[in-house]
């Protein structure tokens, strides 16, 4: 196997570059950042481990500008902690957290398919109803889980521009903070089971009725299936349990 094609296998500190760094279009720190997180997702970095900028700029043959941009986007995306005149290190994210968040994520999208049902153009609601016709094909095809995914935030990216600027602001504050707590990995394991898929069904039925309140519930329901997933997928890792009153979900 070509090692420098297994993200995951190396660790901090080898001589291994574990990923090759797109020096074209896409950023190096985008790169270095990505091939980081998979790193994390994979729990192949423990929570703790400190990722020092000398070890980036020695493993990916970048400077500490790239490595230092790197670990802010790591941040930004809650997998590291950055602690000042300390450097950075991998988040201890427990259950409960990420559930928090997910909880938060679903009020907020469901908010945002309630309004696109309200005020959303006839011409809109078309594309929408395209656009999910076009992500219950790509499950049904078995495409990655990431395109899947593409596609399911461009949709709530399009029904929320329908909200409130505040309302917006804290979708894309909630979604950075949950972007990467292994959804991607939750939607895999599930795309040749039910998964989230049904839920979308409903959402696209409610939107051809302009029925908002089974359009919000519904986009609630797909936010709630990953949350019960991702919990899984932590516990299965051995993270924090979570508390009994919050395990049970409508």
């Amino acid at each position: 196997m070509d090692k420098t094609k297994n993200h995951g296998a190396g660790r901090l500190g080898t001589s291994e570059v574990t990923e090759p760094v797109s020096l074209g279009s896409v950023p190096v720190a985008n790169a270095v950042a990505r091939s980081l997180r998979e790193r994390i997702q994979n729990n192949d970095l423990q929570p703790g481990e400190w990722l020092r900028e000398a070890r980036l700029c020695r493993e990916f043959g970048v400077g500490r500008s790239v490595a230092r941009r790197a670990l802010r986007i790591l941040g930004e995306d809650g997998l590291v902690d950055i602690e000042e005149n300390r450097g950075a290190r991998v988040s201890a994210t427990t259950v409960e957290e990420v559930f928090d968040l997910y909880e938060i994520r679903a009020a907020l999208y469901g908010l945002a398919v309630r309004v696109a049902c309200m005020r959303a153009s006839d011409a809109e609601i078309a594309n929408y109803l395209a656009d999910i016709e076009q992500l219950l094909e790509a499950a049904g095809e078995e495409q990655p889980a990431e395109r899947i995914i593409a596609l399911s935030e461009k949709i709530f990216s399009a029904m929320a521009g329908h909200a409130s600027a505040d309302a917006q602001k804290m979708i894309a504050s909630v979604r950075r903070k949950t972007r990467f707590h292994y959804s991607y990995v939750a939607l895999a394991i599930n795309a040749q089971a039910a998964g989230p898929y049904e839920h979308w069904r409903k959402v696209r039925a409610a939107l051809v009725a302009r029925d908002a309140e089974q359009a919000s519930q519904s986009a609630r329901n797909i936010l709630y299936f990953m949350q019960g997933e991702v919990a899984r997928i932590m516990l299965s890792r051995g993270s924090r349990p979570l508390a009994a009153s919050a395990a049970a979900r409508p």
